[in-house]
């Protein structure tokens, strides 16, 4: 297994579509993408275009958004899984969606993909220099909040973020030592 975290591109366009097909008509955390999606060119030339666009700070982004990195997570030009890294909180990141957003399809889980593309997200952030990150989950996805805790993790609360379109959320942070920092340079 060798994780690889890609910007999208059309290199991989069979791929992705094949990983975007199998999460059905849900919202893909971490994607760019808005459910339902239909994983054509025309929608593929669209996130590349968004992918850009989010990824450059000295752009100005509509209001309720900020700049982020869109990636997908890749093993030897396979499309595992969609990784994003947001740059900072806004009000809706910092109650529910967290620095970083992930999923993996669902015929490559429980194989180490989303712990290799967490510690890859920590990485960025390290490079943008942050102390910390934000990082949330479903409360019933035991899976995700192993993955977390296993990354350092810290259970701030489980909230109710009914209001904001999900139910009981495990909201964590991931404290991000300067020994760390260093180890990944």
């Amino acid at each position: 297994m060798t994780i690889d975290l890609i910007r999208p591109t059309t290199d991989h366009f069979d791929s992705w579509a094949e990983a975007v097909a199998e999460f059905g008509d849900g919202h893909i955390d971490g994607s760019g993408l808005s459910a339902p999606v239909t994983p054509d060119l025309e929608t593929l030339d669209a996130l590349i275009e968004k992918a850009a666009l989010h990824a450059d700070t000295s752009a100005e982004l509509p209001d309720g958004l900020v700049h982020e990195d869109l990636y997908w997570i890749v093993d030897d030009g396979e499309v595992i899984g969609f990784l994003s890294f947001r740059h900072r909180l806004n009000d809706w990141l910092s109650e529910a969606g967290g620095h970083i957003g992930y999923a993996v399809r669902a015929s490559r889980r429980r194989q180490g993909y989303a712990s290799a593309a967490l510690a890859l997200g920590l990485d960025r952030a390290r490079e943008m220099g942050l102390d910390r990150v934000f990082v949330t989950c479903d409360d019933d996805n035991i899976a995700s909040a192993r993955t977390i805790e296993k990354a350092g993790g810290v259970l701030q609360d489980v909230s109710d973020q009914s209001a904001r379109g999900h139910a009981l959320l495990r909201r964590y942070w991931i404290t991000l030592s300067p020994k760390e920092a260093a180890a990944a340079s």
